[in-house]
Formats: structure tokens, sequence, C-alpha cells
């Protein structure tokens, strides 16, 4: 079965209409990234009537995303306030299958000027995912200083997913070695020519290594939005760079013992 590590349904809804008639006819088991209850109730909708169908399964997940702060500008604190309730009571009831994706964005100056924020999101989504025993969907750039620093904690998750992974090659490993249950997953980067991206998916152990669209926010070049279809070029991409058949099945075994 083909694996889609991250993705927007929600958003991917609004650019492509038929976007879960896709998924299904192309057999893709995916994890859906969520912002706001109205987000996590469809993609929840759409795992509920998959299951009923018998159809590729949907694993919903939710969190405040780091860029949230930045992007919302002043008035926000009632707002991430009802949300890490909303959180709490998602994962309570047993509805909520990850909590993510959280995590640090330091990319520009507008971004920066949110960190104490962000870390103060990243310290309450974790806690959650350790409170409910629950993995972490992890989105970073240019804060792998701030995973390291939290690393102690990070590591009491059952398994931590690095959305669209954007370190180096010996963070990657400082992570595991370090004890941290960690996935890394690759979407269009490394069809897009992204040197380091493409030299960790080529080195990281196989039972490491997840496959994702992040659709519609990564598109590959020349295309306006990615969608579930891109993920057969993403997988393509992998083996190709590790010179390694069969990654489907290695890829889906991973997606089941991060997410299951």
């Amino acid at each position: 079965m083909l694996i889609d590590a991250h993705c927007h349904p929600f958003d991917l809804a609004e650019y492509l209409e038929n976007a879960e008639e896709e998924r299904r006819r192309l057999g893709i088991n995916c994890a859906s990234s969520a912002t706001t209850i109205e987000e996590f109730e469809y993609c929840e909708r759409l795992s509920v009537q998959a299951k009923a169908d018998n159809a590729p399964p949907l694993v919903p997940c939710f969190a405040v995303h780091p860029q949230m702060p930045s992007v919302m500008g002043n008035g926000t604190q009632m707002f991430f306030q009802d949300s890490l309730s909303v959180l709490d009571t998602l994962a309570a009831q047993k509805r909520l299958c990850a909590v993510g994706e959280t995590g640090f964005d330091l990319y520009n100056a507008a971004f920066k000027e949110t960190e104490k924020i962000q870390d103060e999101l990243f310290a309450a989504h974790l806690e959650t995912a350790l409170r409910y025993d629950l993995p972490l969907v992890i989105h970073s750039r240019r804060a792998m200083h701030k995973i390291f620093a939290n690393s102690a904690e990070i590591k009491k998750c059952r398994a931590v997913i690095f959305h669209s992974w954007s370190g180096t090659i010996g963070e990657g490993e400082a992570l595991l070695t370090r004890g941290i249950n960690a996935f890394f997953s690759f979407g269009a980067v490394i069809i897009l020519n992204h040197k380091e991206a493409m030299r960790c998916c080529a080195a990281f152990p196989p039972d490491r290594l997840l496959t994702e669209t992040d659709a519609p926010f990564q598109p590959p070049r020349g295309k306006e939005f990615s969608r579930y279809a891109d993920i057969s070029a993403i997988l393509g991409a992998m083996e190709a760079l590790r010179a390694q058949s069969g990654m489907e099945k290695i890829i889906e075994t991973n997606f089941r013992a991060a997410f299951y």
C-alpha cells in the first residue's frame, strides 16, 4: 500500500474536488493534518467513511501549527487556549491518532518574533502526546537546536515523525543515537534537487523512512499544488536515491510502526 505520511485533506479539497476519490483509487493510506476543529472533523468523517467502506485508511491528527502565531497576529491567546483544549478533548476521547504537526518555524524574521509562543505551544503539545501515549508529528525549519534542547522529553514519545525532514544526516543520526524513536518523512524536495534532503534520504536506515506529499502545499516543479497522485513519483525518487527496490512495503511497515 502506498503511504502519504503527511497531507492536508481539508485544504486539498479546495484545489481538487475529487481528492478523496483519487486517494481511494490509488490505494493510499495517509496521515491527515488539521489545525482547527472544522478541519479535524472533516478529516475524521473521511476516516470513518473509509473504514465503513473498507477503503484505504486515513489517520486523523491535530495541532496548532507553529506558523500560526505569526500568521494570526494579535489577539490569538484565546484561540490557542481553545485549540489546546480541543487537542486534549480529542486525545481523551481517543479520536486522535497523533499530535501534530507541532514544532518550531524560525525560517524568517516574522516567525522568529513568535519563538516564545512557539516554545509554549510545543511544550503543551508534547505534554499531551506523552500523557495520552500518542505519536508526535514535528515541523521544524531552521530550528533543529530547539529539537535537541527538548530531546530528553521528546525521547519519551512512543514515536516521533519528522514531517518534511529538513535536517542533516548528522542531525538525524544524533536523534537516533539519543534514543528517539524517529521517523524521517520526505516529500517533493527529493525530486526538486534539494541536495541535503536527497543525501539524508539515501543514507538513513530503511526502517526510519516515510513518504509524504504535504498536499496541497509542496507542489512538484511546474504544478500549482501537490496531490495524492504525486506520492508515486516521490517513492520512485526514494528508490532511485537508495538504489533499493521494494520500498513501498518497507514504508508501509514504517507507517504502521509510527502511527499504530
